[in-house]
């Protein structure tokens, strides 16, 4: 695969991460392991850069040497398979979404954990007058989001002491900030199921969500609901959401059995 052409253009030619992008670009299918001087030939980088980069490169986990030749390294193959499956996890959740949306007429999101934070995959609809600063690869703190704690529940206590260590800065007058309450919050929500976002995050913002969690019980991705608190009737919420939940956990991880033929 041949390196992005901004990778050799202005203005970002010259530039540390546009050299490193077409150094790794220079291996391919056919040539998976490079010396430096194939590697110079392939970028026409000057040999001093390519070398201080591809230095760089192994400590990253990017690359991996042996002798005096280089291949592609594991770091690169765990983001591309988790590139692989957050792709899979949002097609086959999208039109399942979207049913939820119209169902409810509100603000449906989709979330994965990364640390102490939520990472939004997808976006369906608009927040109540706007107050949702939510946006496609946009991040909030996990602790004070529905989706957030419906992933912090299931999660390991490696990730509840990470969110911890961060702190539970209070963000309104709801937010909860006290560890021991986030914990039992956290219990509450392992036994029910879904997690609430009662104006904790933003004022004006409530939110119900639901975790899709893998064969081990860990929760791999959120589904949350979000709107005005006068509109968040869990009554009406909760049971779409849920179905969605399991509709979108059934297209995910239960196999399509088989035609058999004679």
């Amino acid at each position: 695969m041949a390196a992005p052409a901004a990778a050799s253009a202005p203005p970002l030619e010259s530039s540390m991460l546009a050299r490193a992008a077409r150094i790794l670009y220079s291996f391919t299918s056919t040539s998976p392991e490079l010396s430096m001087s194939d590697v110079v030939r392939r970028t026409g980088l000057p040999r001093s850069s390519v070398h201080r980069i591809l230095d760089q490169l192994v400590q990253l986990r990017a690359l991996e040497r042996t002798g005096s030749r280089y291949r592609l390294g594991l770091g690169l193959l765990e983001l591309g398979a988790l590139a692989v499956h957050q792709n899979r996890l949002r097609e086959t959740s999208l039109p399942h979404l979207r049913r939820l949306h119209e169902t409810t007429g509100m603000l449906v999101h989709l979330a994965v954990l990364d640390g102490p934070e939520i990472v939004y995959l997808e976006k369906i609809g608009d927040g109540p007058e706007g107050r949702v600063p939510s946006r496609l690869g946009g991040r909030q703190p996990a602790y004070c989001t529905g989706a957030g704690k419906a992933l912090l529940a299931f999660a390991g206590e490696d990730e509840l002491a990470e969110t911890l260590a961060a702190g539970l800065p209070a963000r309104t007058k709801f937010t909860i900030t006290d560890p021991g309450a986030l914990r039992r919050e956290l219990a509450y929500i392992r036994d029910h199921g879904v997690a609430f976002d009662r104006e904790e995050g933003h004022r004006g913002v409530s939110c119900v969500a639901a975790p899709l969690r893998d064969a081990t019980g860990r929760g791999v991705a959120a589904i949350s609901v979000c709107g005005p608190p006068s509109r968040m009737d869990a009554r009406r919420v909760v049971p779409p959401l849920l179905t969605t939940a399991r509709d979108v956990w059934r297209a995910l991880f239960t196999a399509t059995p088989r035609t058999r033929t004679r």
